[in-house]
């Protein structure tokens, strides 16, 4: 998700630094915060369904708000890295 929505984010990037006039303007603040904001939501979201708390004793998995929470600490660097590569690795290989 992250790599997908970072990519998208660089070719409307690309696009504004070429002098392409879009709808609405230089809109890049506004999408990368959707972005952060769209990678830590799906990172909460996918975690808590695919990582249940341990069992212990009992057979009935829990799902708590600790299991997002395990997805949204996860989704931070994760957002930062991706948008770190492609701002200032791959987008001065494109230029």
């Amino acid at each position: 998700m992250a790599v997908v929505l970072g990519t998208l984010f660089l070719a409307y990037d690309l696009a504004l630094d070429a002098g392409m006039s879009l709808p609405g303007g230089d809109l890049r603040l506004l999408a990368v915060t959707a972005y952060v904001v769209v990678v830590l939501v799906a990172g909460s979201l996918v975690t808590w369904l695919v990582v249940p708390l341990p069992t212990g004793s009992g057979r009935r998995s829990a799902r708590t708000p600790w299991s997002a929470a395990l997805g949204l600490f996860a989704a931070v660097p994760i957002a930062y890295l991706v948008l770190v590569v492609l701002h200032e690795i791959v987008k001065p290989l494109l230029r």
